[in-house]
């Protein structure tokens, strides 16, 4: 990496202005410090729509505009999708500046904190005492090897006493440590107290995890960051890594962990060249180890010196929606101040309606999108968005008995699918045959070979110098012989040196695909997913890359690649509000708004907890662009009750709309399966007689 400073880029004579179509906010974010000795540091707090990834872009564009070498621009994202966005974007303005004759350098240094840390552990392996061909273990591949040394270090069974965390909780409470950089101690107490008791037992599990990790040369997702952290903090290396890079932009800081925040600290101490961009009030993945006190705190963090910009002008939804949305954040107990505004023409304020139980919902969100439909927004163009993935389990009966199509987002990943774990279990393996994991799971494919012989099998490659040669040697049962003579070919064919990518994926897939169909009813449509994957490979240089790459980045679920499922002309988004962020439609429907839902019953154990529920609910209110609705049943049937049976339990509208704000909320009720609903304000003994209606249908 040169280590030079670029000339500015020779420009055509009298070009438009490239940057005319920003706001003030947003071109002063862009032009920050352009030519200054000293680049400050600067937060941009980038409300809900407001042009945040157009904002970073054209910062990007703006120093290679001004001289600076893209190959020390560091731009850190949380999808690769992302990088690339905003890496196309950039490229698009120096066109229109430098003419499409010019060739635009790309973003080497552009994607997600783990891909980027992956791509320095890898250089630096040597110096802190890590081997360049580690691979990395996906959460799948990390719980099950945490099941492994969990029964090893004889913690797998209760012995008579109470039960051991299994292996899940396991490495969940690993991973909060890790990133959240808390004593073990401290994150039991507050996120798993069930598990107290168990202290002493899970550091001694966590320690042989740790053994195990360097002995099979892996590393987790939490490695990547923690190897990283630990680099940027030390004395030597941390000056090296900072260094690299004249401008360190990071996206969506507020979701950020504290081991990210640590990593740019450690490169930047003095906050020299740093850009951060985010929302305070979209940070909502606390249970993966973010912290909204890394975007409250930047400028404490950085000093004086600090420069702040607000967004507030949103481009997504109308004002009334930013009104209601308004109101529920401004009452959150700490935020960075803004109120987000538009000049987009009003259809009506949002509505709060009042529905008797789920299944009346269920009904009314049934008639409300077809009506939508029929008014011209298509089924597409609207979102049905929930806390919980078990939530709209009603609505999806209704929805199939009506014949409305649509598709889920927040169930399978790509990488939990049985057959895709499968065939990368393969090439894990052959990348790195010390792995246990992936060599466990593909060794036990072969029919006749069950947990004790695969456990003597990689015991036997462990302690050989060529593996290929331990599996060759390997005195399989007679049962497997057949199968046994077809993988250790491939497994040599693997191991070979020089051999074409993506040509070992294709051979993979041609092995796996008899066992595919001895283990699945469903072979063809599984098959098709393989394909896709073969694909989805032809993308990428290299096996190492391939696999490193699918494991920090991999697509949200199987249709990802291969295509919605085989629907009619259009469908319904479901989505819970978490997979929803980033996203927008023109109409929304949040389902259960009250307490116990929003917020969840199981997230109120703190003030922390509470805010995050809140800042759940706003971000699920600005996705909408033109119609929102936030659906208020009184009434839930709850199943097997301990001692009580079956039941019905009432509910009251969620806290974080309060009376106060109902002002900007257009409130409707359902009185009945004929009445669709009714568009005037609700008075009080209107609501009385919903609630005593919900009350007593059961008579």
């Amino acid at each position: 990496m040169s280590a030079a400073t670029a000339t500015p880029l020779s420009q055509p004579s009298a070009p438009a202005d490239p940057f005319a179509g920003l706001n003030p906010e947003q071109r002063a974010a862009v032009e920050h410090d352009m030519g200054a000795g000293m680049v400050r540091p600067l937060l941009v707090v980038a409300g809900a729509g407001s042009g945040k990834t157009n904002t970073l872009a054209h910062r990007v564009a703006k120093l290679i505009l001004a001289g600076s070498d893209p190959q020390r621009i560091l731009l850190l994202t949380f999808s690769r999708r992302a990088a690339n966005e905003m890496g196309q974007r950039a490229a698009g303005v120096l066109q229109r500046v430098l003419g499409t004759s010019t060739a635009v350098g790309s973003l080497p240094w552009a994607g997600t904190f783990h891909s980027i840390g992956a791509r320095l552990l890898r250089e630096y392996a040597g110096r802190i005492g890590l081997e360049a061909s580690f691979t990395i273990h996906d959460r799948a591949d990390s719980e099950d090897l945490m099941g492994l040394v969990r029964q090893d270090v004889g913690l797998g069974a209760s012995n008579g006493q109470k039960r051991f965390p299994l292996k899940g909780t396991c490495l969940a409470i690993y991973s909060r440590v890790v990133n959240s950089r808390e004593p073990l101690a401290d994150v039991l107490q507050s996120t798993f107290p069930w598990c107290s008791e168990w202290e002493e037992q899970l550091k001694r599990l966590f320690g042989a995890y740790v053994d195990a990790k360097q002995e099979q040369n892996v590393l987790d997702y939490d490695d990547l960051l923690l190897f990283w952290a630990e680099m940027a903090s030390d004395p030597e290396l941390g000056p090296e890594l900072g260094a690299l890079f004249d401008h360190v932009l990071v996206d969506e800081y507020q979701d950020t962990n504290r081991l990210q925040a640590a990593i740019l600290q450690g490169m930047k101490p003095d906050g020299r060249g740093v850009m951060v961009v985010g929302d305070d009030a979209q940070s909502i993945y606390s249970f993966r180890g973010a912290t909204v006190r890394n975007i409250l705190d930047f400028p404490k963090q950085f000093g004086e010196h600090t420069r702040m910009i607000t967004l507030d002008r949103n481009y997504r939804s109308t004002q009334p929606i930013l009104d209601a949305s308004n109101a529920v954040i401004a009452a959150a107990l700490e935020r960075h101040a803004k109120t987000l505004w538009t000049d987009k023409a009003a259809t009506g304020k949002p509505q709060l309606v009042l529905i008797p139980d789920e299944a009346e919902q269920a009904r009314w969100v049934c008639n409300r999108v077809l009506e939508q439909r029929e008014a011209g927004i298509r089924l597409t163009q609207q979102a049905v968005l929930f806390r919980a993935a078990s939530h709209s389990a009603a609505l999806e009966l209704e929805l199939v008995r009506r014949n409305i199509p649509f598709v889920k987002f927040g169930g399978l990943k790509f990488l939990e699918a049985a057959h895709i774990k499968d065939v990368l279990a393969m090439l894990r393996f052959a990348q790195n045959p010390a792995g246990r994991v992936a060599g466990f799971r593909v060794v036990q494919l072969i029919p006749g070979i069950g947990p004790a012989t695969a456990a003597r099998l990689l015991d036997a490659v462990a302690e050989a110098a060529d593996p290929v040669a331990a599996i060759e040697a390997f005195p399989a049962p007679p049962r497997a012989q057949g199968e046994w003579e077809q993988f250790t070919a491939l497994f040599r064919t693997l191991r070979t040196t020089g051999l074409r990518w993506p040509l070992e994926i294709e051979l993979v897939r041609d092995w796996y695909l008899p066992h595919l169909e001895r283990l699945h009813d469903d072979a063809p449509v599984r098959a098709a997913d393989l394909d896709q994957l073969v694909a989805l490979a032809g993308g990428y240089g290299s096996r190492e890359n391939f696999l490193t790459e699918l494991t920090l980045d991999p697509p949200e679920a199987t249709s990802d690649r291969a295509g919605p499922p085989l629907l009619d002309e259009d469908y319904l988004i479901l989505s819970t509000i978490h997979s929803s962020k980033g996203q927008e439609w023109k109409a929304v429907h949040v389902l259960n708004v009250v307490d116990g839902c929003i917020p969840s019953d199981m997230a109120t154990g703190s003030a922390e907890d509470i805010e995050e529920e809140r800042r759940l609910l706003y971000v699920a209110m600005t996705r909408a662009k033109e119609h929102l609705h936030l659906i208020v049943p009184n009434r839930f049937f709850i199943k097997q009750q301990a001692q009580m049976g079956d039941r019905h339990v009432y509910a009251q509208r969620t806290r974080f709309v309060t009376p106060v704000m109902l002002k900007h909320f257009e409130e409707c009720v359902w009185t009945n399966a004929e009445t669709l609903q009714v568009r005037k304000p609700v008075p009080d003994s209107v609501r009385m007689m919903v609630r005593e209606r919900a009350r007593n249908a059961w008579k």
